[in-house]
């Protein structure tokens, strides 16, 4: 039977029918009613007249986790495939990403499934492919994924929010859409019966797609993006989280390999050494031979007992939790996320090494297990085992207070203690407000020490300024370590890719070490370089410091005395391994309006050589909606034809709040080679539900026609960029 005709494609096409289907699945009453009707619909969606074909992938794009880049109308033909549009830091995308293995590892390529990422960046960094291909191994995504940098395939189908998942049939044919999280089964009712449907008549092939995994071809190396480490002050050795290979290793000072515990996949067993097992581990911390560690992915703390080398669990039950004050037996609790630990005591007595303090990054909060009895700030004396919160409301804020229970943090990631007196105090590494705060072991009290602003609800106070107190300006900070011979705080900020050195008695902030490009250079402190480093320590004595370089695989040794940054060798005994760096692509810069975004003309004025147009952003959400947190809307400049006009000029911005919206500047050249200009106002805006279920993305363009005369026009008004979405 010859295929239908094709006919352009969007998401829109689907709407009626797949809304009529859902409705009638929700008077459905058994599984095979369901089956049924999802059946009959394929049956009418197949007999159209012509089909809605997903249009052809541009040529030149970068493949992932493929031998060779894929056509969707050669190679997928005769399979049902998913494409998953997504963007790596969309929290909604990560969310899906279990659902998705679940499916592969229910149908495989040969049963007649394949399943597509189709990246489709929300702003310019994230179309860096270094960048995707390191998402790709942190969340071990299997299938093809392609760099669709300028979001090609998601303009011509109208995509409109991250995640979204659209459903093929064998000739490209679309079936299906499902946008956001948590669709899970329809997910696999869809799929499955289409899988049947096509077999049924005989449009299904069973042969492999050529999948060559990205990790596969990657240089030999000891360590997979780093998350921490730790030393051992009593021995000299060090204790790294290996995430990406998800084990932890225990090294000697000249790097040679002790103990590797877990890996190289991930896993959650307790046990001896060679059975037990994590999932990207991040905070490490030793005291007397046992090693307590955050177990991220399996939202666990776990200990390692190096002399009867067992690890075994001490709190957390292996599910994400959603507990914000706690106070079970550590095995019983549930917990979120931990990303650091650090044993310690209270402050209220002599050292015990009695509490390990938790970064507990999923709920935003500090939290503690007592591994001795004892007592906590503003608490009565707690059995040992208890795990509780310390610090921290849950909510996602830079709120310091003197009642721990009223603070609020923003993904705290880094944990150093400094107990003695004057200080007596945790220092927290807060990633999503970029601020270094401080908890009081005395009395609990939240404060400020560096970084941030005062507006607690400002979680977009970041950049690179070195200072004093507030006025200090940091990028996602992800770890931090006290100088007890110093009296002094390290820092990895980690998005600026330097070491910088607070003094908490002046709040005075400096750079340390890093020259701020993310690339990888050991020298001197001020020509050294880092790519996102993640965790540090002190070790000897105080005269190293011990840097976790994430992006660079590496453990960096930085000589406090010499001032000069070298790479520690990791390598197992009787056989080196040397580290290699990731090749570097170069980012691209402005992205594409998506074709059915609104193009606005503007009325021409009349400026001249000198002058200052103001130009101010008015735009409006749809109700319910709001700015997605953590992804800066942006807006773009550009003056095709005429670049001469954006001389000195900053061409891009971000759009921090709706209420708050920015007003560009341009200032126009006081040597100009035209007397017309048409200037354009890109515009992006990512916003989410108001119960972030899905995530969405909008693009206007404004054109603003120019005139230019030596007629000095006096000072105009601003040019008010108008929309409502």
């Amino acid at each position: 039977m010859a295929a239908p005709a094709a006919r352009s494609a969007s998401l829109s096409g689907l709407l009626p029918a797949q809304t009529s289907l859902e409705y009638a699945l929700l008077d459905a009453v058994t599984q095979q009613e369901k089956d049924d009707l999802i059946y009959q619909y394929l049956q009418k969606v197949d007999g159209w007249e012509q089909d809605l074909a997903v249009p052809e992938l541009p040529e030149g794009l970068e493949w992932l986790n493929t031998e060779e880049p894929l056509s969707i109308h050669k190679d997928l033909c005769g399979k049902v495939v998913v494409l998953d549009f997504f963007t790596y830091c969309c929290i909604n995308c990560i969310h899906v990403l279990p659902d998705l293995h679940a499916l592969e590892r229910r149908f495989s390529d040969t049963d007649g499934l394949l399943i597509v990422g189709v990246h489709s960046a929300k702003f310019p960094n994230e179309k860096v492919s270094d960048n995707i291909k390191s998402a790709i191994l942190r969340y071990d995504i299997t299938h093809p994924v392609v760099n669709d940098a300028d979001a090609s395939l998601w303009q011509e189908l109208e995509v409109s929010c991250w995640p979204t998942l659209v459903i093929l049939g064998p000739r490209g044919n679309m079936l299906f859409s499902l946008i956001g999280e948590g669709h899970k089964d329809k997910l696999f009712s869809y799929t499955s019966i289409a899988l049947k449907y096509y077999k049924d008549r005989g449009q299904i092939r069973d042969g492999k797609v050529g999948i060559k995994l990205f990790k596969e071809s990657l240089p030999p190396s000891p360590l997979l993006f780093p998350g921490k480490v730790a030393s051992d002050h009593a021995t000299g050795r060090l204790v790294v989280a290996d995430t990406g290979h998800h084990r932890i290793l225990v090294i000697q000072k000249n790097g040679q390999i002790q103990y590797s515990i877990g890996g190289p996949n991930p896993g959650r067993k307790d046990g001896m050494f060679s059975e037990s097992s994590f999932n990207s581990p991040q905070g490490v911390a030793i005291v007397n031979n046992a090693i307590y560690v955050a177990d991220t992915e399996n939202h666990l703390i776990r200990k390692i007992d190096l002399d009867a080398e067992k690890v075994s669990t001490v709190a957390g039950i292996g599910i994400q939790g959603t507990d914000t004050e706690g106070g079970e037996r550590g095995e019983k609790q549930p917990i979120s996320s931990p990303w650091d630990v650090v044993v310690g005591t209270s402050g209220s007595e002599v050292q015990r090494n009695n509490i390990l303090w938790i970064a507990m990054a999923g709920t935003h909060q500090i939290w503690a297990l007592l591994l001795d009895s004892g007592s906590l700030p503003k608490r009565s004396e707690l059995e040992k085992g208890t795990c509780l919160r310390v610090a921290g409301s849950g909510n996602e804020e830079n709120r310091n207070n003197a009642y721990p229970h009223k603070a609020g943090f923003a993904q705290p990631s880094g944990l150093a203690l400094a107990s003695g007196d004057p200080w007596s105090c945790l220092f927290v590494a807060d990633s999503e407000s970029s601020t270094v705060r401080t908890i009081s072991l005395k009395d609990g009290a939240v404060k400020h020490l560096v970084g941030g602003e005062r507006d607690p609800m400002n979680l977009f106070a970041f950049g690179d300024i070195d200072g004093v107190g507030i006025n200090v300006k940091l990028q996602h900070p992800l770890g931090v370590a006290w100088d007890a011979k110093r009296n002094l705080l390290y820092v990895a900020d980690s998005y600026n890719h330097k070491i910088k050195v607070v003094d908490p008695k002046t709040k005075v902030c400096s750079t340390l070490a890093g020259t701020g490009d993310a690339n990888d250079a050991a020298s001197s402190f001020a020509e050294s370089a880092f790519n996102e480093p993640g965790g540090l320590c002190v070790g000897e004595s105080g005269r190293l410091l011990y840097v976790a370089d994430t992006n660079n695989h590496q453990i960096k040794v930085m000589d406090l005395e010499a001032e000069t940054v070298s790479v520690l060798p990791i390598f197992k005994p009787d056989s080196a391994v040397v580290d290699g760096p990731f090749p570097r692509e170069k980012q691209k810069t402005v992205p594409k309006v998506p074709k059915s975004a609104p193009n606005i003309q503007l009325a021409p004025v009349t400026v001249c050589p000198g002058q200052t147009l103001q130009l101010k952003l008015k735009l409006d959400l749809p109700p319910g909606t709001k700015l997605t947190e953590g992804v800066p809307s942006c807006w773009f400049l550009t003056a095709e034809g005429n670049e001469w006009l954006l001389q000195e000029q900053a061409p891009s911005g971000d759009i921090e709040s709706i209420s708050s919206q920015p007003t560009i500047a341009l200032r126009i050249p006081t040597d100009c080679l035209s007397l017309e200009a048409v200037l354009s106002v890109s515009v992006f805006l990512y916003y989410c539900s108001a119960d972030s279920s899905a995530c969405m993305m909008k693009g206007i363009l404004f054109r603003q026609p120019l005139q230019i005369t030596d007629t000095q026009p006096g000072c105009g008004a601003p040019v008010e960029l108008t929309h409502v979405f």
